[in-house]
């Protein structure tokens, strides 16, 4: 088994510099992948050295944490598994209600504990802040939670400083995931300071912009009529010349240093700060490889200035997401 470099969370949580988001092993992207190929990957991840790895109730529903509790049956003690509550499931569907009550969050634990095959859950988020539950009433039910051991330690999914500080308060907050890459940098501006302010981690999601910076997607790209990027402003065919420009800034750093677009982006997210632990998702075995790989990546403070002051001059379009999911975000 190999060994990566490990980052720090907050609280102490140790992970791999680089974790497996395993959304896309159950659909999200087009059809689901084979099942065995799958559990086959996450097994061959952690052979990889890979300790961290990401899923949610409301992925499948409900497949994918079953998925990732079979493949790492028996590997429990050697891995970081991170899932999610916060929505409304009805059966094998997300009614799009968000719900953090207290109760709820108690029985979702209790149903993911058992889907993921294990007796204690290492980091678990709010999906979606709940505007309707006070955040400290959260905080409060993972404190809960925690003293019980059914957590070890708990987190926020695209939540605004406010309501982090005041959740943090309450229950020390141990990571933060939010989407963040050189296509998304927003959380630079308020986000990433109160986490180093207050000792939290970072777990940027999309951190290749859903596949756009590897390079692998060209203006004519089209998808599965399944995937969800047919439906996200910023990968529409009337934008995509516009925001391929920055896939051409990577791809030309990339040259310079031996590596790919995909291992350009994810150590510039790496060389932004220790605590930040990025997860990309694939259903391909060299693409984990490839992405592992930009752990060797060393971008030195000029290369980093370049690549910053080239991508500001660049006018990126289009929403990172849709209306309705953008109106979900904690502002």
């Amino acid at each position: 088994m190999t060994t990566l470099q490990t980052r720090r969370l907050g609280q102490g949580l140790e992970v791999s510099a680089i974790g497996l988001g395993c959304m896309g092993m159950t659909g999200a992207y087009g059809t689901a992948p084979d099942r065995g190929q799958m559990i086959a990957l996450i097994r061959a991840a952690v052979d990889l050295g890979v300790t961290f790895f990401d899923t949610a109730e409301v992925y499948g529903p409900f497949a994918n944490e079953e998925l990732v509790g079979e493949a790492l049956k028996g590997l429990r003690d050697e891995v970081v598994i991170a899932t999610k509550f916060g929505f409304n499931l009805d059966g094998a569907t997300r009614t799009g209600a968000l719900n953090s009550r207290p109760d709820h969050i108690r029985k979702v634990a209790d149903a993911s504990l058992k889907r993921l095959g294990t007796d204690r859950i290492d980091l678990f988020y709010q999906h979606r802040v709940d505007p309707s539950v006070p955040i400290e009433e959260v905080a409060g039910a993972l404190g809960d939670l925690i003293a019980e051991g059914k957590v070890r330690h708990w987190g926020l999914s695209e939540a605004s400083p406010a309501t982090i500080r005041r959740a943090h308060e309450v229950q020390p907050v141990t990571a933060v995931q939010s989407e963040y890459s050189l296509w998304h940098r927003e959380p630079e501006a308020e986000l990433l300071p109160i986490l180093a302010e207050l000792g939290i981690g970072f777990v940027p999601f999309s951190p290749l912009g859903a596949g756009f910076l590897t390079g692998q997607i060209g203006r004519d790209t089209t998808f599965d009529k399944s995937d969800f990027r047919n439906i996200v402003p910023r990968f529409a065919p009337e934008v995509r010349e516009a925001n391929l420009a920055l896939v051409d800034l990577i791809a030309s750093v990339a040259r310079d240093k031996g590596a790919t677009p995909a291992q350009v982006a994810l150590a510039w997210l790496l060389a932004r700060h220790p605590w930040i632990a990025p997860i990309p998702g694939t259903t391909k075995l060299h693409r984990l490889e490839e992405n592992l790989g930009a752990l060797d990546i060393t971008l030195g403070t000029v290369e980093l200035a370049r690549i910053d002051g080239a991508a500001a001059d660049l006018q990126l379009q289009g929403a990172r997401l849709p209306a309705a999911a953008l109106a979900m975000i904690d502002r």
